[in-house]
């Protein structure tokens, strides 16, 4: 019995047309079978153990680099000429952080403590933490800002004060001394006698209180109820808003604690979150497209408005009393101390204020932070934080370790913070997010591209198996007997 070639054709036809159906509810089905691995993915939850040991251990390794600014004309400063100053460094650390006292609450959210701990890198830095350099003395030309409105004889024993502990106006001491700590009488002395005015009660180091430090306690949304909210901080050390400054707008906490933010983000996202070392909120604005490792990102940039002051940017008013655009006053967190954040070498600043020290060049690639971050899911790739650490320091009278200085605004020190994910955490990355779904991609575009094809060939087929039938039909017909008539 032969195979009856129509009848197959029909077969491969509604093969054709099943395919076509599977690929075309496929390109719908697909996004929301990917959206939906996505969210049980984010949502901070112990049972979605990968997802949930990323956000706790943060296992991805992140490294601090910070760069002195070294002094090589204190003695000319102190006589009222210009800084020159020569950027040492990096000297590196390796950044460790881990959550602690996790805390699940039935409202959606969960608190944490998250501490940090800081290890030298030799191999990573340019010397190490036995250099020397030497920086205005915080401690001297800090407190005689902060003492500009005290009474004279007040300010003169102030004076007196430095000079008996023998604290000059610049400090020359190592690396390590500076970032960590140095044995000071003064800090000794107001340590017992005026508990509270310095930041640390042991050694005075710039990075003294970071180390074997936690950031507050975080309270932040787990994305359970609403994926929109995952990682956004409800409170911070039981505070849903500041004090610190003079507006509702600058006392607000947003956005998310600066690891994770939630996902489905598109061009006109924003990155916000909140920096207990800033003492603010601060927000992050799209810049372009990019790809790391076959991953597709977003980079996300600081705005010109970030630090601007608020004459040129009303809505930061609320962070005054305001110097020149690009500089961010953190006294008021920083125990009154004149102390102010920038970008380094006062990159989108004023030019007055690069204007006012020599030996600065900033330049967006070596001085510009970005955060580079997968808008599927939320999570950052690759990441470049980077703040300038100033001082304002002038001439204050009756405080003659001031000198005759010059009203500056001084550059001390520069960080960056950075960290890109890599190795296994990469390639999983990789292969759930970007192969699987243009797997998938491929699939469905496959059946329906296939379906097609089967049905076209099909329907050919079947056409000329018609037409092979008719020919082979009329062909076996008995011929017509012709009849003769004759007309008489």
């Amino acid at each position: 019995m032969g195979i009856n070639r129509a009848t197959v054709a029909v077969g491969f036809v509604v093969s054709g047309v099943l395919m076509v159906f599977f690929g075309t509810v496929l390109t719908f089905v697909g996004p929301i079978i990917i959206d939906d691995q996505v969210v049980k993915n984010t949502v901070i939850d112990p049972k979605n153990e990968m997802s949930y040991t990323m956000w706790k251990d943060v296992p991805v390794p992140f490294f601090m680099s910070v760069y002195f600014f070294n002094v090589l004309n204190p003695k000319e400063v102190l006589a009222g000429e210009k800084p020159m100053v020569e950027q040492r460094g990096p000297f590196v650390y390796r950044k460790q952080i881990q959550k602690d006292n996790i805390t699940f609450h039935a409202n959606g959210t969960v608190s944490y403590r998250e501490y940090r701990r800081f290890f030298f890198e030799p191999s990573m830095s340019s010397g190490d933490e036995s250099q020397v350099v030497t920086i205005p003395n915080m401690l001297v030309l800090g407190a005689a800002v902060m003492m500009e409105n005290a009474p004279f004889p007040l300010r003169l024993m102030i004076s007196a004060t430095f000079k008996t502990f023998k604290e000059g106006p610049f400090l020359t001491k190592t690396v390590g001394e500076l970032m960590w700590g140095y044995d000071s009488g003064l800090v000794d002395f107001l340590n017992k006698y005026l508990p509270g005015m310095l930041p640390s009660t042991g050694k005075f180091g710039l990075f003294a209180e970071f180390n074997n430090s936690n950031t507050g306690l975080f309270t932040i949304h787990t994305g359970q109820d609403d994926i929109r909210k995952v990682h956004k901080v409800d409170s911070w050390n039981g505070l849903t808003k500041l004090s610190n400054w003079n507006s509702p707008q600058c006392n607000m906490i947003n956005g998310t604690a600066g690891q994770m933010w939630p996902p489905f983000m598109t061009r006109e996202s924003t990155l916000p979150f909140y920096s207990p070392d800033a003492c603010r909120s601060l927000e992050l604005v799209y810049q372009r497209d990019g790809v790391m490792e076959g991953i597709p990102l977003y980079r996300y940039v600081a705005p010109k408005t970030l630090f601007a002051n608020g004459s040129e940017y009303p809505p930061n008013e609320g962070f005054c009393p305001c110097r020149q655009s690009g500089l961010l006053n953190v006294s008021s967190c920083r125990h009154d101390s004149p102390v102010f954040l920038s970008h380094p070498h006062f990159f989108n600043a004023d030019p007055v204020l690069l204007d006012s020290v020599q030996g600065l060049r900033p330049t967006e690639d070596e001085h510009g932070l970005f955060i580079d971050i997968h808008p599927l899911t939320g999570v950052p790739l690759n990441v470049s934080i980077r703040l300038q650490l100033n001082l304002y320091m002038k001439k204050v009278s009756a405080i003659t370790e001031t000198g005759k200085i010059s009203e500056v605004v001084m550059p001390m020190i520069w960080f960056e913070e950075s960290g890109y994910i890599d190795g296994p955490i990469l390639s999983t990355f990789h292969t759930n997010l970007v192969v699987l779904p243009t797997v998938m991609e491929a699939m469905q575009y496959g059946f329906i591209a296939l379906g097609l094809a089967t049905i076209l060939i099909a329907s050919l087929v079947h056409h000329r198996e018609k037409v092979s039938n008719k020919e082979r039909a009329e062909g076996s017909r008995p011929p017509t007997e012709e009849k003769c008539v004759i007309n008489k």
